[in-house]
């Protein structure tokens, strides 16, 4: 079978950096025609966007999507709710960690899967601390020292 590579259009590399992610989920976004075709052009913000549980549907919060170039319909708002496509058992697992847990919903990244259809990337996401930032960024930084040494000795 001849299948195409995901296209990513946009990641929050920072969330990775404030966050630890637990757990990722895929969803699927309602998006209009013009939307679709700002996305395929790579068009879109993730800063500090994010994922909401309201009356049993899950809303993206500020994905801020440019409008397309190349059309008249220019009355849609960049920066709206988006509505994300769960099944009803996946919404409600959400909705018990979120709650239960008090863990947030950030957007790591969007992109079209192989299908070529947008799809957004949750992670299920604790807060760090600043030593808990500190850690990471110490621990990367031995790794990296790590495949040098590596590198030098073959």
């Amino acid at each position: 079978m001849n299948s195409k590579p995901m296209k990513i259009v946009v990641q929050n590399k920072k969330a990775r950096h404030d966050y630890a992610i637990l757990e990722s989920i895929e969803a699927g976004i309602a998006l209009r025609g013009t939307e679709v075709k700002s996305l395929r052009e790579g068009n879109a913000n993730l800063r500090d966007s994010y994922a909401i549980i309201q009356a049993g549907e899950v809303l993206l919060r500020g994905l801020h999507i440019t409008p397309y170039s190349h059309t008249s319909d220019r009355n849609l708002d960049p920066s709206r709710d988006r509505k994300l496509l769960l099944n009803r058992a996946e919404i409600r697992k959400l909705v018990g960690k979120v709650n239960e847990k008090g863990l947030t919903l950030v957007v790591l990244k969007i992109y079209f899967n192989d299908r070529g259809i947008a799809k957004v990337e949750l992670g299920l996401a604790k807060g760090k601390k600043l030593h808990d930032k500190r850690d990471s960024i110490a621990e990367r930084e031995v790794r990296r020292e790590m495949d040098r040494a590596m590198k030098r000795s073959r």
